[in-house]
């Protein structure tokens, strides 16, 4: 069985290495998969996102995500099972709520804080190595999922808000979601959001955002503007993203994530 990791880790210091390190000292032989440990630091809901967005694309296994602001607090560790049969393990602060949304549900959780599976002694500030780390390896080798914590009423998890898309008179109000490293703006708004708005896939696209106005082109791919020019496209995830070919879209409008954008037919 595989374990897949995401956290805000970063890769300069040593806890990604050292979870790797834990994982394999209980199960040598497993395979393990760094989905990202480029979470901006304590983003819980970008992290709840990426888990979203990339588990449909990885095997069925135990997937680790540790983005974890209130560590050392009274929030829970928790793994559960979803409808699809994976096995999702991490804090209790919404980081894993959309993606057992996606999966079919919670099945089955448990809390694991004072699992048998921890190590000890458990450090106030680094859950990740010494109770999600060991309660994932343990789960891949074959610990049943009832045993490995207390019993925990599905309905009592904590989960992520993420704001809803609008449309007033024809124009898409929409909310940024994620920025990724080339200055690419991920938006609240699937195709469905589009219908009846007269946003056309080659038509252009006014965008307000500050009480600024900018023009793009509704298209598939950069290729289809100049460089330099904004593009407006449905990315890998199926949901709106605003680009500029070969430069960064987010620095130039000045967007962040939670800022609010317009969109209009020209």
């Amino acid at each position: 069985m595989i374990v897949t990791l995401l956290t805000d880790y970063g890769r300069d210091d040593d806890f990604v290495g050292v979870c790797h390190g834990v994982i394999r000292r209980i199960h040598p032989e497993i395979q393990i998969v760094d989905i990202t440990h480029g979470i901006r630091r304590y983003a819980v809901r970008q992290g709840a996102l990426v888990l979203r967005n990339t588990l449909p694309y990885m095997p069925v296994g135990v997937h680790l995500g540790v983005v974890d602001p209130q560590v050392g607090t009274e929030r829970r560790g928790v793994a559960l099972r979803t409808g699809d049969g994976r096995i999702l393990v991490g804090p209790d602060n919404g980081l894993l709520s959309l993606a057992w949304e996606r999966c079919g549900g919670v099945e089955l959780a448990v809390d694991v804080t004072r699992s048998e599976h921890r190590l000890e002694p458990v450090s106030s500030t680094f859950h990740g190595r010494d109770i999600f780390a060991p309660v994932a390896a343990n789960l891949a080798a074959g610990a049943e999922l009832a045993d490995a914590g207390d019993p925990l009423d599905p309905v009592a998890l904590a989960t992520v808000d993420v704001p809803q898309p609008r449309v007033e008179d024809g124009v898409v109000v929409a909310h940024v979601l994620v920025v990724d490293r080339f200055g690419n703006v991920s938006l609240n708004v699937d195709h469905d959001g589009m219908a009846g708005t007269g946003i056309t896939l080659g038509g252009t696209i006014e965008i307000d955002a500050f009480g600024e106005h900018y023009l793009a082109k509704y298209a598939q791919t950069f290729a289809d503007v100049k460089p330099g020019e904004l593009i407006i496209y449905e990315d890998a995830y199926r949901t709106l993203a605003v680009a500029i070919n070969r430069g960064d879209a987010a620095a130039t409008i000045g967007l962040a994530p939670d800022a609010e954008v317009r969109l209009r037919p020209r």
